[in-house]
């Protein structure tokens, strides 16, 4: 297949690979992304195994929180002047309000009437448009709860209470003192806003991440001049640095930089005097995986599309 500047600009991004490395992995994968990075990095030209894109999205990510269960939304805008604007801020704060009444599906919260005003969120986004003369998105939202205890939360580069550049929310099932919940809880969300876990737990790893890792690490110890026996070893061994690096539970907690956040939870339910349990997670990062135009960078792709 034909092989744009566009694609090629992706997999830059994704990867920092080069140019014409870009352009033969894409080459050689048939246009398919995902195979142009597993390409590019069993050739050592790649390190990243995620996918990450210059963000363009501009707006803010809102937390609510009543009772045992709290809310995340991402409201964006094209660019940051509106984010600190305060009709922009407060129409934040209602909708991450008006998502705990929801399951957290953001096409159900569009549709969702705001008791402020009874207009639904979908409209209310619209006549903010209107009115402030800026295209904005409700992106995404979720909702987190849990049956005892508390679910906590974290804003990172915060411009107002409850709002900022990251959210996090962190579901604490426990009978223990709700207080003491809370703050474990947030420290336990700072945590995921510096290290970005994928999954809770082992099980929560997609299949299809794992499988695509997997690969990559054989291919790699096999380039490397192990035999096949070695290789497989060798990538048993990584595995279990992966899952360190994605698991939640698995990673080191960056508070003290030693232990496992399993062991941290472990040492404060026994402090706490009650079981405690991690159930669930939710990170937003703004404008996380939206990319940026670059106009100027269209012209030296091209130059390297139609290079023999």
């Amino acid at each position: 297949m034909s092989i744009s500047p566009a694609m090629i600009k992706d997999l830059r991004e994704k990867t920092g690979a080069g140019m014409m490395d870009c352009k033969k992995a894409l080459t050689e994968a048939n246009g398919n992304m995902d195979d142009a990075v597993d390409w590019l990095r069993k050739k050592g030209l790649a390190s990243a195994a995620k996918k990450s894109g210059r963000v363009a999205a501009e707006g803010l990510v809102a937390v609510a929180a009543e009772g045992t269960k709290a809310s995340v939304i991402e409201l964006n805008s094209e660019t940051d002047f509106v984010a600190r604007n305060e009709q922009f801020q407060a129409l934040v704060a209602q909708i991450a309000s008006t998502a705990l009444g929801t399951s957290g599906d953001v096409e159900a919260l569009k549709a969702t009437k705001i008791a402020a005003t009874g207009k639904t969120v979908e409209e209310s986004v619209t006549e903010a448009i209107a009115t402030i003369g800026e295209n904005m998105n409700l992106r995404r939202s979720n909702v987190l709860s849990v049956k005892q205890g508390v679910v906590a939360s974290y804003i990172h580069s915060g411009i107002k209470p409850g709002m900022g550049k990251i959210g996090v929310l962190v579901a604490l099932e426990s009978s223990g003192d709700k207080a003491k919940l809370e703050e474990f809880g947030k420290q336990i969300a700072m945590h995921i806003a510096a290290a970005r876990p994928e999954a809770l737990n082992r099980e929560g790893v997609s299949a299809e991440n794992l499988m695509r890792e997997r690969d990559v690490l054989k291919e790699q110890a096999i380039a490397s001049g192990k035999p096949a026996d070695i290789a497989e070893k060798m990538v048993e061994g990584r595995i279990r640095k992966y899952y360190e690096e994605v698991v939640l539970l698995e990673q080191i907690y960056v508070i003290d930089g030693k232990e496992k956040v399993s062991d941290v939870v472990t040492a404060f339910a026994k402090q706490l005097g009650a079981d405690v349990k991690i159930t669930a997670f939710e990170r937003f990062a703004l404008g996380e995986g939206i990319e940026k135009k670059e106009e100027d960078f269209a012209s030296e792709v091209a130059k390297v599309v139609g290079a023999a």
